[in-house]
């Protein structure tokens, strides 16, 4: 697919923001108790058979998840999710999230220092990449002589995280779930190559281009974060998109902060040519280069 840009980039709101997640599992019942008890989310039940998980204390709704116990298996080769990131408010909130994964004896698969974040990475049931990270505050954030960001993937210190809890303990009454501020910080999509990827992201959608030092992957962001969407082909380079249905990711939202802005990127969206579909409840569907799906909305 080939997206014709302006010459003159665009830019998205700076409010610009990553919404609720949709996921295809195989278990609903599975997928309550994991997300629950492990990752500190609270269920309830959607629309069609669906399942809502959201912050605690009436929080936003970072995932939707809808099973289909036939649905075809996750393919880590195939473009797709990487990860979906939590975003914990505080350094303490990562720490108990740590301890929740321990107590239920749920490996990690990484832990690391990001210089702008610190981040715990996990798998789901079905395979789906999750990470729970908290951010330094922008203030310590690096930047090169280029005005690039820096970013690193570093080892992260759990004996110093854990030591968080030493003056404000787990309290598991009010540690059961993640704290209400808790929301999706981004997203990481695995694509099949970069060039027409960052034309869709950064020369129709807006977002600016924030990190290039990582080989084989772009970080796009808007407002100056550090990142809302990472892009990778580490394991996907030339892979064709999931079949239609299949465990893994639905799709995301990217809500725009008026309907004005969420205007002048459908705009740039028709002027590129590319397809675009309502979705039931609002919103416009819209795939990237790599057959992601990216709910605008508002």
């Amino acid at each position: 697919m080939a997206i014709e840009t302006q010459a003159a980039l665009p830019a998205i709101g700076a409010g610009t923001a990553i919404g609720t997640v949709r996921l295809t599992v195989r278990d609903l019942d599975r997928s309550r108790q994991f997300y629950e008890q492990l990752v500190g989310l609270v269920a309830e039940d959607g629309v069609g058979g669906t399942l809502r998980l959201r912050s605690g204390s009436g929080g936003p709704v970072l995932l939707e998840l809808r099973a289909d116990s036939a649905a075809p298996g996750r393919d880590p080769r195939l473009t797709g999710l990487f990860h979906f990131a939590i975003l914990v408010p505080t350094r303490r909130a990562l720490a108990v999230s740590l301890l929740r994964l321990v107590q239920g004896r749920w490996p990690l698969s990484g832990a690391s220092d990001h210089l702008v974040s610190e981040a715990l990475y996990l798998n789901d049931p079905d395979g789906n990449g999750i990470e729970i990270y908290r951010d330094r505050a922008r203030s310590d954030w690096g930047y090169d002589h280029a005005g690039q960001l820096q970013m690193a993937t570093l080892p992260l210190d759990l004996d110093d995280l854990v030591a968080e809890l030493d003056e404000a303990p787990a309290d598991p009454e009010r540690d059961r779930s993640v704290p209400a501020a808790t929301r999706i910080g981004h997203i990481h999509l695995q694509v099949s190559e970069l060039r027409e990827i960052e034309a869709f992201y950064n020369g129709v959608l807006g977002f600016d281009v924030t990190v290039r030092s990582y080989p084989g992957a772009l970080f796009v962001s808007a407002g100056g974060y550090h990142h809302h969407i990472g892009l990778n082909t580490w394991h996907s380079r030339g892979a064709a998109a999931p079949p239609p249905g299949a465990v893994g990711l639905s799709s995301y939202e990217v809500r725009l902060e008026d309907q004005r802005a969420l205007d002048e990127v459908l705009q740039r969206v028709a002027a590129a040519g590319l397809a675009t579909e309502a979705a039931p409840g609002g919103g416009t569907l819209v795939r990237d280069p790599s057959g992601n799906a990216v709910m605008l909305t508002v």
